[in-house]
């Protein structure tokens, strides 16, 4: 995924070493240089994070990759730049936990950390790929979404994803793959206002410290100037604005695969390294004549509600398989609001399912009467 990154225009890292991402690090720490970039150690995740938030403002795509632990420490400075609307990278390369948990084990437990592990009611961008080509693109991507919208974005991979092994063909120059870059000022610098949506997408263009323009960022409420403000008009006026930048891109920003949905009657609903078990296991259901599909979640945050509802029109049941103790199938049957019945698998031992038990619930469900 770090070709991804290098192919994006991240020219800037910070992180420390954490199992099971240190090989990102390790990856941006020889490319970095070879394309003018920096790449930073710091001395914790905090450093990571807040290096990465300080590279941005001065105009520098950059990134930062970590595990659940180092997810954890870095969630007060993602709060600070969704608050502030600073464009980065952050990937989440999940293990088991909680705390040190298992480090090199398969796990998707941070699934509700990555939509509310900071404190406050904003919103969040989250997407998770399934496979090495996916990292790739995904990662450029993420990029492009977290440069567009001027928020953080969070790659959310799994160990399963993150240590795999698969063949990509990359292209031979990446000069020709678009990168997407912030909205600059149209403005004079007199007359900048860091915070003023100039052009009714509710995303204000953002300048580079250093170009000129001066502006003030704090992680007070703020309004147009970006310095504190503390009414409630001011505090209603920022709140809505940072849910509204993404909720009216919902159709631009949430994607999703549907994999031999088309005459399905039972619907499994899988991401990351979870879904790779699912396509099997799918094909394995057919070859026994069972309607199966998947239905996968590119997007986890903001969650596809409109397409799970959709699938809850056309499906007669839906399984939900997560490593984890089961929490995505929570928004899954808060979408659904009981219109067909909803299964969770949840898969929590260190291990991923394999195919012939994914199989084995599919039937279960079935049996059970969730799709006929």
């Amino acid at each position: 995924m770090f070709e991804g990154a290098i192919a994006a225009g991240v020219r800037f890292y910070g992180g420390y070493p954490i199992t099971p991402s240190t090989e990102i690090a390790e990856g941006m720490a020889k490319r970095l240089p070879q394309v003018g970039g920096k790449f930073m150690q710091t001395e914790d995740e905090i450093a990571g994070i807040a290096a990465v938030t300080g590279a941005s403002l001065g105009g520098v795509i950059g990134m930062t990759a970590t595990s659940g632990p180092g997810f954890s420490l870095k969630q007060e400075m993602l709060g600070f730049a969704c608050t502030a609307e600073i464009p980065c990278l952050i990937v989440n390369v999940q293990r088991v936990g909680p705390s040190t948990g298992q480090p090199t084990s398969p796990s998707q437990g941070d699934v509700m950390q990555a939509r509310w592990g900071t404190h406050g009611d904003h919103w969040i961008i989250a997407l998770s790929p399934t496979s090495v080509p996916e990292c790739f693109d995904l990662t450029r991507r993420a990029v492009a979404l977290s440069e567009t919208y001027r928020c953080p974005v969070i790659l959310l991979m799994d160990e399963v994803v993150g240590h795999l092994r698969e063949r990509i063909d990359l292209p031979d120059s990446y000069d020709d793959l678009p990168v997407v870059r912030r909205k600059a000022p149209a403005e004079a610098p007199e007359s900048y206002l860091a915070y003023r949506d100039t052009d009714g997408s509710l995303v204000p263009p953002m300048a580079a410290f250093g170009s000129g323009y001066r502006w003030h960022v704090t992680g007070l409420i703020h309004d147009e100037t970006g310095f504190p403000k503390g009414t409630p008009g001011a505090t209603v006026a920022q709140q809505d604005r940072l849910r509204k930048k993404l909720d009216a891109h919902l159709d631009d920003i949430v994607t999703v695969e549907k994999y031999r949905l088309d005459d399905a009657e039972l619907a499994v609903v899988a991401f990351g390294g979870a879904a790779r078990t699912a396509y099997d296991a799918i094909d394995m259901a057919r070859a026994k004549g069972i309607k199966a599909g998947l239905f996968r979640p590119v997007t986890i945050w903001p969650f596809a509600e409109k397409e799970i509802r959709a699938l809850a029109a056309k499906v007669r049941g839906i399984l939900v398989h997560e490593l984890n103790c089961g929490q995505y199938v929570l928004e899954v049957e808060r979408a659904v609001q009981g219109r067909v019945p909803v299964l969770a698998y949840s898969k929590y031992d260190n291990e991923s399912a394999t195919p012939e038990e994914l199989l084995a619930e599919i039937e279960n469900a079935m049996k059970g009467g969730a799709a006929k």
